[in-house]
């Protein structure tokens, strides 16, 4: 089995904040990202396939087709866009890395043609905080 990554990034905006908790609570657990007037990030996304080198190719995918997949399915919706307002597979969840990492998955996995098989989703909100997610 080989797994293939492909990398792409995006810009967009977004806060932290639970309409249930006070603003105090909100920013006593969120910080800064619960600021009011948003705040925005330089994200890394990371695409994993996996599968067997096809015998014609060499290839698990041809990662031009993959890069052209999530750009128009994923980078399209988010690139440059507030997380919380203007993404529908967004809507109604905090807008947490965690939380865009499933979506994005939700979204790019019905996506991807027949035997392509998606391995994880690895998301840098900065050079030094990622998460990871690997399916449900």
């Amino acid at each position: 089995m080989i797994y293939l990554t492909r990398l792409e990034q995006f810009n967009a905006a977004h806060q932290l904040y639970n309409s249930d908790w006070s603003a105090a609570k909100n920013e006593e657990v969120f910080g800064k990202c619960a600021n009011k007037n948003w705040h925005g990030h330089n994200y890394d996304l990371f695409v994993t396939i996996k599968g067997d080198p096809h015998p014609d190719t060499g290839f698990v995918f041809d990662v031009k087709k993959l890069s052209k997949i999530i750009r128009e399915h994923i980078v399209s919706k988010i690139d440059h866009k507030n997380l919380n307002m203007d993404v529908d597979f967004m809507r109604g969840k905090l807008c947490s890395t965690e939380n865009l990492a499933i979506g994005i998955w939700n979204e790019l996995s019905p996506n991807l043609p027949n035997g392509v098989l998606l391995h994880s989703i690895k998301l840098y909100e900065t050079p030094r905080v990622f998460v990871e997610y690997f399916g449900g």
